[in-house]
């Protein structure tokens, strides 16, 4: 579809390490006395952050209620304050509900009050910088991490959380060094997820496949599984292999039957497939179970595709009011394509100045500077967006057609059919306009250009007698 998929799987990930770090913290009375018995949700939600695991959402929804309860009866308690905040932006990032976020900053403010930084709270400090991660504040995210890991540079969870920072940051070379010291400190599903995002975002695909079979193989969880499933999904689908992409979605649905990411991830497979009716359904539940700015957008470039003009108006519109937590490349995108393109580019050179500095900015501040009428200005950041390391057909298309409105027939050929090479269902809308592109472009020219055509053989030989008898004068 339009906007590059960027799964969630990842920012649960590090707000699930967050959870893990606070989790540790756990009152062990909260679980009542008595003999024992099989664990509660509560329970398990602690349990499966203990291992650095994704709690089910039941689960975590059961830990929220029973640290509120405790808290009313324990409000000088800062560790539970801490994993409260870390369960509310967990549960935000994992539902795209934005109404999380004040509760734990609220929770996470609550417990620094009850037991400062300086006393050695770091439970809280990492739940802010998560946070600020799951807000799109990297700036913040980096400098909470980079607290913690000053503080206590073993503290397995700071890693996630200056990966995602650095990251939207686009200190690439930053995100590898924190996977590679997050690798030697912790193991299981999570860390393999993120090594295999880390890996994808430097383009080396085989190593993103092993490591997402890894983390399946690791999960201890059926959300841990899912989204391990997912991941396989999302990789296979970048690759334009959306038969191997449905299989990963559905086996990821069939543990967690309303898992978002999957849900949208087998819509973009589906139609890809041509089975529209399916992919509209998919993308119905995806958007009531997650609805994610991207995932909006995503939508109603397909009802456009399909003629369904009414149902884009709506899904645009939607977007355009929503109130969205990470929201500026959609709505960039949408004002390139779908509305006014200079607002697009007034957001994004404010996002850009603000520290966004992820392929995902560049491509989409490119993206809107070429639709506002200044291509040349565009290059420089499609060329950001692409030589990184990612490989987005979405990201080399619209290089593509940059260098086309420059005249740049040579390399325009080249990144609009290499868009196609990655995966030819890339968009429903921008897909069939590649291909339109390629054959307008036309094969290239026998002809060389001027400055690498060889030289006459007479002049040739003039020019090699000149120097020969330069250098028996010298």
């Amino acid at each position: 579809m339009k906007t590059q998929n960027v799964s969630r799987t990842v920012l649960a990930a590090g707000v699930g390490a967050v959870l893990a770090a606070t989790a540790l913290l756990y009152v062990p009375e909260l679980f009542g006395q008595g003999p024992a018995g099989p664990p509660g949700p509560a329970e398990r939600a602690t349990i499966a952050a203990h291992a650095g695991a994704q709690a089910s959402l039941p689960d975590l929804a059961a830990l929220i209620t029973d640290r509120e309860k405790w808290l009313r009866a324990h409000p000088d308690d800062d560790a539970s304050w801490a994993e409260l905040g870390a369960a509310y932006t967990e549960r935000g990032a994992r539902l795209g509900d934005v109404r999380d976020y004040p509760r734990a900053e609220t929770a996470l403010r609550r417990s620094l009050a009850e037991r400062p930084a300086a006393r050695g709270n770091t439970a809280a400090q990492l739940g802010l910088g998560a946070l600020a991660g799951a807000r799109g504040d990297w700036k913040s995210a980096k400098e909470w991490g980079e607290k913690v890991r000053k503080a206590d540079p073993r503290r397995w969870p700071a890693y996630p959380v200056l990966m995602d920072a650095y990251n939207g940051l686009g200190d690439y070379k930053g995100t590898q060094k924190a996977m590679e010291t997050l690798e030697g400190l912790h193991a299981g599903a999570a860390v393999r997820t993120r090594a295999s995002q880390t890996y994808r975002d430097r383009g080396w695909r085989e190593d993103a496949d092993v490591a997402a079979l890894d983390a399946v193989a690791l999960a201890e969880t059926g959300a841990d599984k899912a989204a391990s499933l997912a991941r396989l999904g999302d990789l296979a689908w970048e690759r334009g292999e959306p038969d191997e992409a449905l299989a990963g979605y559905g086996a990821a649905l069939v543990l967690v039957r309303d898992h978002g990411p999957s849900l949208a991830g087998r819509a973009r497979a589906l139609t890809a497939l041509g089975r529209t009716d399916e992919a509209l359904r998919d993308w119905r539940a995806a958007l009531a179970r997650l609805p994610l700015p991207e995932y909006v957008l995503e939508a109603g470039e397909l009802y456009e595709s399909l003629g369904l003009d009414g149902d884009a108006r709506a899904a645009y519109e939607r977007l355009r009011t929503g109130t969205w937590a990470q929201g500026e490349v959609p709505l960039a995108l949408l004002d390139a394509d779908h509305g006014d393109p200079a607002a697009a580019v007034t957001r994004m050179r404010a996002e850009w100045a603000r520290g966004h500095r992820s392929v995902r900015a560049a491509d989409a501040l490119g993206w809107a500077l070429y639709r506002a009428g200044a291509p040349k200005e565009a290059l420089g950041y499609a060329k950001l967006a692409t030589e990184e390391g990612l490989r987005s057909a979405l990201f080399t298309y619209h290089r593509g057609e940059i260098e086309r409105a420059l005249d740049a027939f040579g390399p325009a050929r080249r990144h609009l059919a290499e868009a196609l090479r990655i995966n030819p269902h890339f968009s429903p809308l921008l897909a069939p306009k590649a291909t339109e592109a390629v054959t307008a472009l036309g094969e290239p020219s026998d002809e060389l250009p001027k400055e690498l055509r060889p030289e006459p053989p007479a002049k040739a030989a003039k020019a090699a007698g000149t120097t020969a008898s330069r250098a028996t004068r010298e």
